[in-house]
């Protein structure tokens, strides 16, 4: 769920750390109303100037409770510029498994990360209920009172500023657990972003506002933005559009409908784990003919002969069907496609990784002596047929994490078990362990 952001993430919108004071609370909502007032007057709102006014009044006043801070400032710049006021409590939280020191404040509340910079700003006392809509409605004013577009760039560039300040404000709602209010932010992101003249689609506010209304058990909400980016041809990172509306549609007793988004995903995305799995599940759950599956990978190994990774995803769909033999022939063929994919080769290893263990856990049942060694033995024979891709997995990975932390991590743990056999056992065992423990 928190892989999904990273990318939103790394383009936040950070600001200047030479950013000008703000207003305070009390003099922005002063300012505000003057504007309003100015805007109300049918003379002075035929003018474009006293839109753009009132556009950066709301906006004013959306920054005034966060003082003079930024997301992204440190601790000795806080210390510098944060202003007098001092915290009322400081405690220490976690949100979404990461740790925050968080410092409450008369009409806010920061969290600093576990790196000392700062990541959230909550305000707690608006200066007014949603600043931000009211300047989006202020720049469409301001556009209709240009018909000339002498002040286009203005308008766009601060409806592209709102844009992005909802889009920080849904990241951060996520970041505290509100799914539903974050949702609230990426779909007004992307409104800011339809606005006139700027009038552009804002796929990724689109997406996300789906997504966290996904997480927030809004069914309804999220169809409706993931339909949307569907019709928009965007599909975010692997197809999961698709993946998604499968899912909301399966929830609604559409069968046939999820499963043909489900076609219509794989087909454009052969490889999506999140498509992939839902088309295993859909066949294994309905009792369909399964070979429509198989048609499906063989039409995109057609397309594609050469990719190796469509012959992992049949690889991993035979797994899943408990077809041991295919899924093996098709691991390895992925290898043979491309000396250099490790995957399939990780592929096995796993299959025999994970027999082993469920018939250890299997023999930890058996109290009849004879049955125990005999599992014993499949055990051993299983774990030993790891040995081979695993190494071979080993010698080809570029991945560091992969390599010491799945492939290494698992050779340790099957050297351990025979490392009494013989010597070569005990230094393979030591190899794999030293990797493990020390990296490569």
């Amino acid at each position: 769920m928190k892989k999904i952001f990273i990318a939103l993430a790394l383009v936040l919108s950070i600001q200047a750390a030479n950013a000008q004071s703000t207003k305070s609370p009390a003099a922005a909502k002063k300012a505000l109303e003057a504007a309003e007032a100015a805007a109300a007057n049918p003379k002075k709102a035929a003018k474009v100037a006293t839109w753009l006014s009132l556009a950066k009044s709301y906006v004013d006043a959306y920054s005034a409770p966060s003082g003079n801070v930024w997301v992204g400032m440190n601790k000795t710049d806080f210390q510098l510029l944060g202003g007098p006021e001092k915290p009322s409590s400081v405690e220490n939280v976690v949100l979404n498994a990461a740790a925050y020191e968080k410092m409450v404040f008369a009409e806010k509340n920061l969290y600093f990360n576990e790196q000392g910079s700062l990541a959230i700003i909550e305000v707690t006392k608006p200066v007014v209920n949603d600043p931000l809509a009211g300047a989006i409605k202020a720049y469409a004013s301001a556009a209709k009172a240009d018909p000339k577009g002498t002040k286009t760039k203005d308008i766009k560039d601060g409806l592209q500023s709102i844009q992005k300040k909802y889009t920080d404000e849904g990241l951060s709602q996520y970041t505290l657990g509100n799914y539903a209010a974050s949702s609230v932010c990426f779909e007004k992101a992307a409104e800011a972003s339809a606005t006139a003249p700027l009038s552009t689609f804002d796929a990724e506010s689109v997406y996300y506002a789906g997504f966290t209304a996904y997480y927030a058990g809004d069914m309804a909400r999220a169809q409706k933005f993931f339909e949307q980016c569907y019709q928009n041809k965007y599909y975010n990172e692997d197809g999961d559009v698709f993946a998604k509306l499968s899912e909301i549609y399966k929830k609604e007793g559409d069968a046939d409908k999820s499963l043909a988004i489900l076609k219509e995903g794989f087909q454009a995305f052969p490889t999506s784990q999140a498509i992939l799995v839902s088309l295993i599940n859909h066949y294994i759950e309905s009792g369909d003919n399964q070979d429509e599956l198989f048609s499906l990978i063989n039409v995109a190994k057609q397309n594609e002969p050469n990719n190796p990774s469509l012959y992992y995803v049949e690889g991993n769909i035979y797994s899943q069907l408990g077809k041991e033999d295919e899924a093996i022939a098709a691991y390895y063929k992925s290898n043979e496609v491309d000396p250099k994919y490790e995957n399939g080769l990780i592929g096995v290893g796993i299959l025999y990784y994970n027999k082993a263990i469920a018939i250890a856990e299997e023999a930890s049942n058996e109290f009849n002596d004879a049955k125990y060694m005999k599992l014993v033995e499949q055990f051993e024979e299983q774990f030993t047929k790891a040995i081979d891709p695993f190494e071979k997995a080993f010698a080809i990975c570029q991945d560091p994490d992969i390599k010491v932390n799945l492939i290494a991590e698992s050779l340790k743990n099957i050297y351990y078990r025979f490392r009494d056999k013989g010597a070569d056992y005990q230094a393979a065992y030591d190899k794999y362990s030293d990797i493990v423990k020390n990296g490569l």
